[in-house]
């Protein structure tokens, strides 16, 4: 019977993968096929290293797999709408390509920094995840859970690779690198597929910049960002009591008025345009006078609406959360439930 590698099949529904993202040609998704392009082309090049043993697959293997941590922080880095220094993190697969094309003229550690770079982007991923007050600006409000649960699994999935690349070398040292490919094997099978997983549910929660209408310049609402106190340990802004409370204000004022909530794909980034606000202060606002983040307080103008359809009209459930700005039935029944701790049938048969 003929078998074909671990590697080669999980290469094999990669590449289903990548090709079902690019020919759907949406503007949110090429970074997930640029990623998972990368993720196939990586679980190639490890099979063929392993069974023909071909010196030009030894060099490539660090290369491409210095290229997927890199590739995944920036996916999720573009849904945060962070821009900045992005040409700096090029140089970590710049490096591991330089020391492994050059060897054996020298011998740079490519295993220890292979598994410190895994690391630091595994940890990086999982801190975004766990900070709710920054919240991705690019992600529509309803899927900002998903998202960060999505960008968590992520970060904990290049920690699981920073502790095989640490297995494979423990036994390269201990046991000559006779059960490498097993551990390699076992690795690529969990970690490629859940990662690549993990960034088509970002990518498909990523909502393209496009012009919106009536559009305020920040310095028409609040002082500019440089005017507003700063920490000394960053540069994320301290806003008074007074200066938090009129933020919320106008928000409060916006989504009451032009009910931009009903607007499925409403994003921060979005709300801070319609409203001449930088993302950043709306976001702290929101979460001092609230205790909650974005994404909840715009839910629950959506589940105020969604309890007045459903005591006023008969629409089915499924018409009502479509109605109040909800895209999916999972994410309506959550936000509902959190709300009013009542499904969204219950709360219609008590108020009748």
């Amino acid at each position: 019977m003929i078998s074909i590698p671990l590697p080669f099949v999980v290469a094999l529904l990669l590449s289903i993968l990548a090709c079902v993202l690019f020919f759907r040609r949406e503007a949110r998704s090429p970074l997930a096929f640029v990623f998972i392009a990368i993720c196939a082309l990586t679980s190639i090049i490890v099979g063929l290293r392993w069974t023909t043993d071909i010196a030009i697959f030894k060099a490539l293997q660090p290369i491409f797999a210095s290229c997927i941590p890199v590739v995944a922080w920036y996916c999720f880095a573009n849904a945060h709408h962070k821009k900045r220094g992005y040409f700096l993190h090029a140089l970590f697969p710049l490096i591991v390509m330089v020391g492994s094309l050059t060897y054996p003229f020298w011998r740079p550690p490519l295993d220890p920094l292979l598994v410190l770079v895994y690391l630091g982007y595994g940890l990086a991923l999982i801190r975004s995840s766990l900070n709710r007050q920054k919240i991705p600006e690019n992600v529509r409000l309803t899927d900002v859970d998903k998202v960060l649960k999505a960008e968590a699994f992520a970060g904990v999935m290049l920690l699981a690779s920073a502790v095989i690349d640490g297995a494979i070398g423990m036994d390269f040292a201990f046991y000559q690198g006779g059960h490498a490919v097993y551990i390699l094997t076992l690795g690529h099978f969990i970690m490629l597929p859940i990662l690549a997983g993990a960034v088509v549910v970002m990518s498909l929660s990523v909502v393209s910049e496009q012009k919106e209408e009536p559009e305020l310049e920040p310095e028409n609402v609040i002082p500019k960002a440089n005017s507003v106190a700063t920490t000394k340990e960053s540069s994320t802004p301290v806003l008074s009591e007074q200066e938090s409370k009129d933020i919320v204000a106008k928000i409060d004022a916006l989504l009451s008025s032009k009910e931009v909530f009903l607007d499925p794909d409403l994003t921060l980034d979005r709300l801070a345009r319609k409203v001449g606000i930088t993302a950043r202060q709306i976001s702290i606002a929101i979460n001092q006078v609230y205790g909650r983040n974005v994404s909840q307080v715009v839910n629950e103008y959506r589940i105020e609406r969604a309890k007045e359809l459903l005591i006023s009209t008969d629409k089915p459930i499924t018409q009502i959360y479509f109605d109040s700005g909800f895209q999916t039935k999972s994410n309506f029944n959550r936000e509902f439930s959190r709300v009013t701790q009542q499904t969204p049938s219950a709360f219609r048969r008590t108020q009748r």
